[in-house]
Parts: structure tokens; C-alpha cells; sequence
């Protein structure tokens, strides 16, 4: 049966999203391996450092920048991370810096938030109501 080992957000600056992925939102690099002009760039979770990875890959391809734009345009978020209370999450997150698109939010049974990751992306946050 397959299962999920790598998944991927596309971002306009590798450096800049390692930065914020791992200094703001606190993942750890699994994975930094240099592939030329950009890097095959991983991070995990800090809890699950066997868990899915994430991959900070490049947005080069020219559908990739205008994808992107659209959904932020549109204020859909590029993926969702699960934290265990998104209104302390988002308290947090702004004494980093972060800044919040839409503030934790009830939606039935889970409450929600969405930031700004800096690189091109909007990030949700979920956990239980």
C-alpha cells in the first residue's frame, strides 16, 4: 500500500523558506543536499524526525509562479499543518513575526488560522475545536 514520504511546497527562495520553516514554525532540515543552482531541501517535523518530509522546492517553473499568485489572490491556502491549539499556535507565531492572514477561526469541529510562510504561499493551520 502507498504511503506518503515526501511532499512539496513550492517556494521563491530556498534560504528564505528554511528560515521561516524551521526558525518561525520550528520544522528541523532532514535533508540538504546541493543539485546545482537549488538543493533537495527537507524538513520534519521536531517530534517526527522519521515522519513525512516536507520539501522546500523551487517555484522555477513558469506555471508554478502564476499557480501561486492565484491561490494567494484568492486566499487558499498552499497545504495545512495540524497544531495541537491554533490559537496559541498563532500567538506564537506572531511574536516571530508571522503574519496572519486569518486569525484562529471556529469551523465546526476544528478551529482554523492562515499565515503568510514569505515565500509565495499561504499556510493553514488546523486543530480540534
Amino acid at each position: 500500500m502507498p504511503r506518503i514520504n515526501v511532499t512539496s511546497v513550492m517556494v521563491d527562495d530556498q534560504a528564505k523558506a528554511l528560515s521561516f520553516y524551521t526558525e518561525v514554525l520550528g520544522f528541523v532540515v532532514k535533508n540538504d543536499i546541493p543539485l546545482g543552482e537549488y538543493r533537495w531541501l527537507t524538513v520534519v517535523g521536531a517530534a517526527e524526525p522519521e515522519g513525512v518530509e516536507l520539501l522546500l522546492e523551487p517555484d522555477a517553473h513558469p506555471a508554478a509562479k502564476a499557480f501561486k499568485a492565484a491561490l494567494v489572490e484568492d486566499g487558499m491556502p498552499y497545504t495545512s499543518f495540524a497544531v495541537d491549539d491554533v490559537a496559541a499556535t498563532v500567538a506564537e507565531l506572531e511574536g516571530k513575526g508571522a503574519r496572519v492572514v486569518q486569525p484562529a477561526t471556529p469551523m465546526g469541529p476544528v478551529v482554523t488560522a492562515v499565515i503568510d510562510d514569505t515565500c509565495g504561499n499561504l499556510i493553514q493551520l488546523t486543530s480540534p475545536a
